[in-house]
């Protein structure tokens, strides 16, 4: 009898996840060995010991005794009545609970949203570097990614013309990352203000992922993007995971503004895709009042003195003291995207150079490229770790990028 293999979908061809993919599978082989190692590349607050705020555990195990039952599935009335007045504080136009989705974290919103809107061939606009989800959402949903430019040497902000010249008639959203992982960039209003005319004139839904919102340093200002979109469909994407640190709650929401009757299709389709996977996890769903409308934990962390402040303050002077490094200084969210300075080191490539940290310094990063960059220079790190770790990790950086000089890699040849 012939055996065969069960062949896969020819959609995931074109999908990229690094940052847990083959490297964190030789992290992992490795650490099977007794390898310590120190990983850098997911902004999980809990694996570097911070905890969610007391508030919202006591939330949680306050509701534990109504949470058995399925909910709806939008979600608790609760959790959506405060993210809605959220939106409405902040100005956002049309907002109720009845326009908020409640996912398990924002990533299976993301999915949903692109499933309830792309037909096949339909065309995202993504900002390069991206979000990897981003991408891979469009294309397992049958869209194509149309990547704009964020380059380093303009702060890694969009520029709104090259933008709006690669706009199709198959273009049906435009996202933005803000503040921007990996980059760190928070765009400013008028930024946010010209790429909402130019959504207005293509009609396209503006998607915006507003995870970061609350993690900002030195003057850096956080702009939402629905007050600015004014009656235009938006849908806006935030969650409990990052700034309040509770990753493993697994409580993400996407809010629509603008006027109701431009997207009451879309609200539907969003509503059945959320009935077929019937709700999301309740008991996690209690902390967003107590979250949306308790005290601010995250500003003492990214003031001065506070841990995420100190540690991005050792990533900044660590790149300024390296041969090799630079770095547009992250002004928001939980990573830095340093680059490498190719006319000292002209073989660098990203993946090579991960994969080769990994093995002989103990230090898992994330390739630049996995993020849909054209250029393979650049390199993730998360500011979760404490400052003194972080300095010893650029150090060790330094040491492999040493390695990597024309000269060094001669001495190694002969």
């Amino acid at each position: 009898m012939s055996h065969r293999n069960i062949a896969v979908s020819q959609r995931l061809a074109d999908v990229r996840y690094e940052i847990r993919g083959e490297l964190a599978r030789r992290a992992r082989e490795l650490e099977a060995q007794g390898r310590k190692l120190i990983k850098l590349n997911i902004g999980n607050p809990g694996a570097f010991g911070f905890r969610a705020p007391e508030h919202l555990q006591a939330a949680i195990a306050g509701h534990l005794a109504t949470s058995d039952p399925y909910c709806h599935q939008q979600g608790l009335e609760e959790a959506r009545l405060a993210v809605a007045r959220q939106h409405g504080r902040r100005g956002a136009l049309g907002v109720g609970p009845q326009r908020v989705f409640i996912g398990n974290g924002v990533s299976e919103l993301i999915d949903l949203s692109l499933r309830a809107l792309l037909n096949p061939g339909d065309e995202v606009l993504l900002p390069s570097p991206d979000y990897p989800l981003w991408s891979a959402a469009a294309i397992l949903n049958g869209g194509t990614p149309v990547y704009y430019d964020c380059l380093p040497e303009h702060g890694f902000l969009p520029d709104p013309e090259q933008i709006e010249a690669q706009i199709t008639p198959r273009t049906r959203a435009l996202v933005l990352i803000n503040p921007n992982n990996p980059s760190g960039a928070s765009y400013p209003a008028a930024l946010l203000r010209a790429l909402v005319d130019i959504a207005a004139r293509h009609r396209l839904l503006l998607m915006a992922d507003e995870i970061y919102d609350g993690i900002l340093y030195d003057e850096a200002s956080f702009q939402p993007l629905a007050p600015l979109a004014g009656a235009h469909p938006c849908l806006s994407f935030g969650g409990l995971s990052k700034v309040h640190r509770a990753c493993g709650y697994r409580v993400g929401w996407a809010v629509l503004s603008g006027e109701p009757e431009r997207s009451a299709e879309y609200q539907h389709a969003l509503d059945l895709l959320g009935a077929l996977r019937l709700c999301a996890n309740v008991p996690g769903q209690w902390a967003v009042p107590a979250a949306l409308e308790g005290p601010d934990t995250i500003s003492a962390l990214t003031a001065p003195g506070g841990r995420l402040y100190e540690t991005r303050r050792a990533v900044l002077e660590a790149c300024a003291r390296s041969p090799f490094l630079s770095l547009v200084p992250p002004a928001a969210a939980l990573y830095a995207f340093p680059g490498v300075d190719l006319d000292l080191l002209p073989d660098f490539d990203d993946h090579r150079f991960a994969l080769d940290l990994l093995e002989t310094e103990g230090v898992l990063i994330v390739p630049g490229s996995s993020f849909n960059v054209p250029y393979r220079h650049h390199f993730r790190v998360t500011l979760l770790p404490e400052p003194e770790a972080m300095r010893e990790v650029f150090h060790r950086i330094d040491r492999a990028l040493a390695r990597w000089t024309p000269a060094a890699r001669s001495r190694h040849v002969a």
